[in-house]
């Protein structure tokens, strides 16, 4: 699977408010559930205000139960385990 340049440039950004010490975890509600979310942002400064700009939320409970890694043998696959 090959990933897509807007993940590269945002994965980037994300990498350099890190090593620049500007990075945030946010409690926020998710837009559709209302449900609390933990979010990584990268801070910045506009006009003299902070501004917060999300990536991603922190998975809840079990990430490795979120997502199916790629297939080394297949490059637009993933290892799909077996449902139970």
């Amino acid at each position: 699977m090959a990933i897509p340049d807007y993940a590269r440039t945002n994965f980037n950004t994300l990498l350099r408010a890190a090593s620049d010490g500007n990075l945030a975890l946010m409690e926020c509600l998710d837009a559709a559930t209302r449900e609390p979310r933990y979010v990584l942002c990268a801070v910045g400064r506009s006009d003299g205000e902070f501004v917060f700009t999300p990536f991603g939320h922190l998975s809840d409970g079990n990430p490795y139960d979120a997502y199916l890694p790629p297939d080394p043998d297949d490059p637009i696959g993933a290892i799909a385990s077996p449902m139970t």
